[in-house]
């Protein structure tokens, strides 16, 4: 077996899918799946492509496996100041900033703050959280930060599952796969609420000073670049979840 061939067996258990499953979503059949995996055919720079795209591979992992079948990679990792990737700051950036008074994040692919807005920074600040850290780390090891969750069970509840749906797309890494493994030991089996009883969200509450402001939040993410670093960066936008919150973080900013 070559080295792509043992890659792509690995994927498509990964996914859970058959030889016979994979290649009719390819439109190849199974045997050509078959003899790709054991080296007994040689793939094209479309067919790994295309086995990519069926098995919703992520950049960098694609790269491996072309460069596995001995093809060019296609996508690049850039430094992050390279200056073609000045559009896409200047984009995170705006939306940081348009988003106060309210936190946001800049994340990339292990929760490792790239960015953060003035109200994020003044949200951690009594954390020491900051950018440069992860907030991977911050939430499983600082011990200011977990106090100032209020309902603790219930994030941690919600980062596991978020993290559980961020391995599978990725298939394999091995720093979520350690976050994973150390969060199921933290949570309880039996889920926060019965079935069909939980709420339409599930807000993170933090406790800034002697005020609890109660926060949801949403994900944006660059669906049209093929640098790695930028595809895999997280813009984490938090929303008041009720009008107590919105009113303190107005006031908080002067905005009455």
């Amino acid at each position: 077996m070559t080295e792509f061939g043992t890659a792509l067996k690995e994927w498509r258990g990964i996914r859970r899918l058959s030889q016979l499953e994979l290649g009719l979503q390819a439109g190849v059949s199974s045997r050509h799946i078959s003899f790709l995996e054991t080296g007994r055919s040689r793939p094209s720079r479309g067919m790994v492509l295309r086995l990519c795209d069926e098995l919703h591979i992520p950049g960098e992992a694609r790269n491996t496996l072309l460069v596995a079948a001995g093809l060019a990679p296609a996508y690049q990792a850039r430094p992050a100041g390279a200056e073609e990737l000045a559009p896409l700051r200047q984009a995170v950036d705006w939306m940081l900033q348009q988003h106060a008074p309210f936190p946001a994040l800049a994340l990339d692919r292990h929760w490792g703050i790239v960015a953060m807005n003035a109200p994020a920074e003044l949200m951690f600040r009594a954390t020491g959280v900051q950018p440069g850290d992860s907030l991977i780390d911050a939430f499983l090891d600082n011990p200011l930060l977990r106090a100032a969750i209020v309902n603790l069970e219930e994030v941690q509840q919600l980062s596991l599952s978020r993290l559980r749906t961020e391995l599978a797309h990725f298939g394999k890494d091995e720093v979520i796969e350690q976050a994973v493994s150390r969060l199921r030991n933290l949570v309880r089996e039996t889920p926060a609420y019965p079935p069909g009883a939980a709420p339409v969200v599930i807000p993170a509450r933090y406790r800034i000073g002697d005020q609890v402001l109660s926060f949801f939040s949403t994900i944006t993410q660059f669906g049209a670049t093929t640098d790695i670093a930028m595809s895999e960066l997280r813009i984490e936008m938090f929303f008041a979840a009720d009008p107590q919150t919105r009113d303190m973080v107005f006031a908080m900013a002067g905005q009455g």
